[in-house]
């Protein structure tokens, strides 16, 4: 019996499969709840079936499309912008070749990856003050009116999607380096010595050796375009900015948790995750159809 003769196997992925059994699968029970009127004392089985009315609730409400824009807008803000960076940091950190240099640089750059949420939207609102922000008086000592970035909501998107960027490019470097260095020398020393430019290897070696691990990033990314998380948006948000800060996750957090209205924030996260399933699967199509870098 193949369980019996390989048990030590089965025991070696036991752990982990029982994570994702107790904490990721179990829990699912409880979607059920998108299709009901939820009520606390009545349980899960005895609240009352609704159908989908909590989602025709949500596709008809007035701030529909207002969710979907804001959230739609941040992430391929983000992709757009938070994607090629650490690509572009990789390929100049591999042709660094000065050890001290080389390592301050990357520890400069690891370092905002381990400041909490809490403590990077603290340092966001210090530093972007219109009285007393340190980015606000840069602005005005080279002659520039700043604007109110924390309360304008037309900068509440750039706000977000940079600092995101200083605080996860260089941590996004890591899994670039580490292609990079499975690059073959020899291919290197045979384009110097046919006169090849360091430009050059970088664009015919070193990126078409990137390019999967790029690929497999992307329909990373694709798969939680709608999956703009909430802890640093709720942090940042404020009245005057709510027009470009509400995304679904804030929503959800605010009709779930704060407005007690269960049923209806699970029919929203539902689709939220759906959605991001559908994409995922989608991209991942595309993808193996026109190169062999697909997830599966």
């Amino acid at each position: 019996m193949a369980i019996v003769r390989n048990w030590e196997l089965y025991l070696f992925i036991a752990p982990a499969f029982l994570y994702f059994l107790i904490f990721c699968y179990f829990p699912m029970y409880g979607i059920q709840i998108a299709f009901k009127n939820f009520n606390p004392s009545e349980g899960f089985a005895g609240s009352p079936w609704v159908g989908f009315d909590h989602f025709t609730r949500f596709f008809h409400s007035y701030y529909f499309w207002d969710l979907i824009w804001n959230t739609l807008s941040i992430s391929l803000y983000e992709l757009a912008v938070g994607f090629p960076v650490p690509i572009i940091l990789a390929l100049a950190f591999n042709e660094v070749r000065t050890g001290f240099f080389k390592k301050m640089v990357q520890t400069v750059t690891y370092a905002p990856h381990f400041i909490s949420v809490v403590v990077m939207a603290g340092m966001i609102i210090t530093f972007l003050s219109p009285t007393t922000g340190i980015i606000t008086h840069m602005l005005e000592w080279i002659g520039l009116n700043p604007p109110d970035f924390l309360t304008d909501p037309r900068w509440f998107k750039t706000m977000y999607v940079l600092s995101g960027v200083w605080q996860g490019a260089g941590w996004g470097t890591i899994i670039y380096l580490a292609a990079l260095s499975g690059v073959d020398p020899g291919l290197h020393e045979a384009a110097i010595i046919d006169g090849a430019s360091r430009f050059q290897r970088m664009r015919h070696i070193n990126i078409p050796a990137i390019v999967p691990t790029m690929t497999i990033l992307l329909i990373l990314n694709m798969g939680s375009l709608l999956g703009v998380g909430f802890e640093k948006i709720l942090l940042l948000q404020n009245p005057l900015n709510m027009e470009a800060s509400n995304v679904i996750s804030t929503f959800v957090y605010q009709s779930g948790l704060v407005d007690a209205q269960y049923s209806f924030s699970t029919a929203v996260g539902l689709f939220n995750s759906v959605i991001n399933a559908t994409l995922l699967v989608v991209v991942n199509q595309i993808v193996r159809r026109t190169s062999e870098n697909s997830l599966w």
